[in-house]
């Protein structure tokens, strides 16, 4: 794709333009300095923000405003920690008090291996849609479930790869292409990516973007890793655009057989 076609695709996320399909997380680095470096080798223009773990407003305390500008990178506020609905509206509702956030990333966790609990999901979901928040949500690779979040105003849908930090990769690829097609809005995998090549397979299946967080923070050099992300992201979605071959059982002759000498 020229670079013109390539600055102007774009993710599209409740209206709001991103230059890049890449969101990282904050939170787990060694420190806010380590994350804004990272930030800038990722080309990442929206980062989640655990509003429950990272400092916002206590000026005493290093806060993340201070290496990463909220004017020029996108937060979107997230409920990690969260386990039930009540808990994930009220940290969203103050979240928009503190920063005047209404982009949110909503994720409600159960007890069993930090899965997404989507009956929880989908009823706050619904109430923070009548509040006037535009939400992206996580969730389980279930295209059922999915289709219902989308039904119910989710700005995009989150699907996991694998459980959340485990660095596992993208284990059901068939029920994320599944997801892909049974809604319309942004699908961006979230959650148990430990390398860069998982998220190029997961572009490469037609997705519109990639969260990375424990797998670039966690890495041992995370620039590196994020820098990789980066790559390997846009060589993702430059595979989907472009359309692979067809898969064949047998072996097909890669030159001309004709006009041989």
């Amino acid at each position: 794709m020229p670079t013109d076609k390539l600055q102007t695709d774009k993710l599209v996320v409740a209206g709001r333009e991103f230059s890049s399909r890449l969101i990282i997380g904050t939170g787990k680095f060694k420190d806010y300095a380590e994350n804004a470096a990272a930030l800038e080798a990722s080309g990442a223009d929206m980062v989640t923000v655990a509003v429950r773990r990272v400092n916002l407003s206590n000026p005493k305390e290093p806060m993340l405003a201070d290496f990463i500008d909220p004017k020029s990178t996108t937060y979107l506020p997230n409920t990690a920690g969260c386990y039930t609905g009540e808990d994930a509206i009220r940290t969203l509702r103050l979240a928009r008090e503190a920063g005047g956030w209404d982009l949110v990333k909503l994720e409600v966790l159960s007890d069993v291996h930090l899965y997404p609990d989507m009956a929880e999901t989908l009823a706050s979901l619904k109430l923070l849609v009548a509040d006037g928040f535009d939400v992206m949500v996580y969730c389980t690779d279930d295209p059922v479930y999915c289709q219902k979040l989308e039904d119910a105003g989710a700005a995009a849908i989150m699907p996991l790869a694998a459980p959340i930090g485990s660095g596992l990769g993208l284990l059901n690829p068939t029920n994320i292409r599944l997801v892909r097609e049974a809604v319309s809005v942004p699908v961006i995998v979230d959650a148990g990516l430990g390398t860069a090549s998982e998220a190029a397979a997961a572009m490469e299946l037609g997705c519109d973007g990639v969260i990375a967080n424990t797998a670039i923070a966690g890495a041992q050099d995370p620039i590196r890793m994020a820098r990789a992300f980066k790559h390997a992201v846009i060589a993702g979605r430059q595979a989907y655009l472009a359309g692979r071959i067809p898969r064949k059982q047998y072996a097909v002759p890669s030159s001309p057989t004709t006009g041989l000498i």
